[in-house]
């Protein structure tokens, strides 16, 4: 598959001007697009393996188990502040130049994890890894961008969504697995070889994206902040991450506190709740080219209709992982879509589009379970972190509608104005190239 041109502000551009070629949903993913897949595979499983190997850690490094849950907190913090500043920090540099730094510099974080004589240096590797994560993702997803035609940028998205998946179903596992039989050193150690591994990929299959015509300037690319539509779409996608990963991060105690499951079975139901997102990421990425705004509101509703009956079910052990499973499916079934408006409504700046989304995410991550711990210090109970995370879903899916209706609005208004500037004389219509851009704010695919 062809790379595709860029115009003067930076966004992708379908090399394929054919008249059927935007209507098409087929469209084959290049090789390296599941290259950022793989690397994604090993920047989630570091993200959110140290969930099971905190009193590992704890007792190793001789700190609390409290204390050594800040490690994750660093980790999410350091997601949210880096992928801006290295979108802004690299924004002129060659993209798969930038993006082996990135992978090398997370490796290394992963050695100095793995060699850590004590809980600071671990910390400072955390953050620092962390911040390589978040400009990797950042920059991946443009290049990810970058090599589709514009109906098919959910669906590359998706790829990458989905090595976070498989990172939840198998690398977060496995790294438990790997902490109790040989340490939890040995974990950072495999994520570290994962590392090498994406790294070579990266640097030998991830094509050179073409420079635009006009260089990146961090002052028109800071313009798109000045849209209401953006600053929507970080509340949407921060309110629907927080509304589930704030009853997802205490589900270990809701199933055995609750629902009376044995420790045992704990991660067999947090793997489905993995296998959920591998399906609804698949899924999502599917049809959300096509019908966006209705990927984004059947999901959110989905989501908050399964986090009310967990939080009425939760006691039965059998519903509850099957409320898992399901709520995987409807949380990363809207994944790909909640990224690819970012990039329709950030279109004059793809890799702080890119940025702006990690962001939000991580702050959706890092909220949501804040407001689940505050619930449960409350004395709420468990169960209620669920009516908690259906609560965030709702205010999603309002400023979803919200969102919609401005979208709409916007079209409408193009429409009138083209239609007054259009010449009373028949002319032959101007063939547009498909994937191309305008110079207005958004794109304009089918949204459904």
């Amino acid at each position: 598959m062809p790379v595709p041109t860029r115009n003067s502000t930076g966004s992708g551009s379908g090399t394929d001007t054919s008249a059927d070629a935007g209507t098409r949903t087929h469209t084959r993913m290049p090789l390296a697009v599941y290259i950022l897949g793989l690397s994604v595979f090993a920047l989630g499983t570091s993200e959110f393996m140290l969930s099971g190997l905190l009193p590992a850690v704890a007792d190793d490094l001789h700190v609390s188990i409290p204390r050594a849950g800040l490690l994750i907190s660093a980790f999410a913090v350091g997601m949210v502040v880096g992928a801006p500043l290295l979108a802004v920090a690299t924004l002129r540099l060659p993209r798969r130049t930038t993006l082996i730094a990135l992978i090398t510099v997370f490796g290394l974080g992963q050695i100095a994890g793995a060699l850590a004589p004590n809980y600071a240096v671990l910390f400072a590797s955390r953050v620092v890894s962390a911040l390589a994560c978040a400009g990797f993702w950042a920059v991946g997803a443009a290049v990810a961008v970058a090599m589709v035609p514009v109906n098919a940028r959910a669906r590359a998205l998706a790829v990458m969504i989905g090595g976070l998946s498989i990172a939840n179903v198998l690398g977060v596992p496995a790294g438990a697995v790997l902490g109790e039989s040989l340490g939890w050193r040995s974990a950072f150690w495999a994520v570290g070889g994962a590392s090498a591994i994406a790294l070579v990929g990266v640097a030998t299959l991830i094509p050179r994206i073409p420079v635009p015509d006009e260089k990146p300037r961090l002052r028109r690319e800071l313009r798109i902040y000045r849209d209401r539509q953006v600053w929507l779409t970080i509340s949407l996608i921060a309110f629907a991450a927080g509304g589930v990963f704030c009853a997802f991060s205490y589900l270990a105690p809701l199933l055995t506190d609750v629902a009376g499951l044995d420790e045992g079975w704990v991660p067999a139901v947090l793997a489905l709740f993995g296998i959920g997102a591998l399906i609804g990421t698949a899924i999502g990425g599917r049809i959300a080219d096509a019908h966006l705004f209705g990927v984004l509101l059947s999901g959110m509703s989905a989501s908050t209709v399964l986090l009310v009956a967990l939080a009425l079910l939760g006691q039965y052990a059998v519903a509850a992982a099957v409320l898992a499973l399901l709520l995987g499916v409807s949380a990363f079934y809207t994944a790909p879509a909640l990224n690819a408006r970012m990039f329709d409504v950030a279109a004059a700046a793809p890799t702080l589009a890119g940025a702006t989304t990690t962001a939000a995410f991580n702050l959706g991550n890092t909220g949501g379970p804040w407001i689940g711990g505050a619930a449960i210090d409350a004395g709420l109970g468990f169960a209620s972190t669920a009516w908690a995370g259906a609560a965030l879903t709702v205010a999603a899916g309002v400023l979803t509608t919200i969102s919609l209706r401005l979208h709409r609005r916007r079209a409408s208004s193009r429409l009138v104005t083209g239609a007054q500037a259009a010449p009373t004389a028949v002319t032959a219509p101007t063939a547009t190239p498909v994937g191309g851009r305008s110079d207005q704010p958004e794109s304009t695919p089918k949204y459904g």
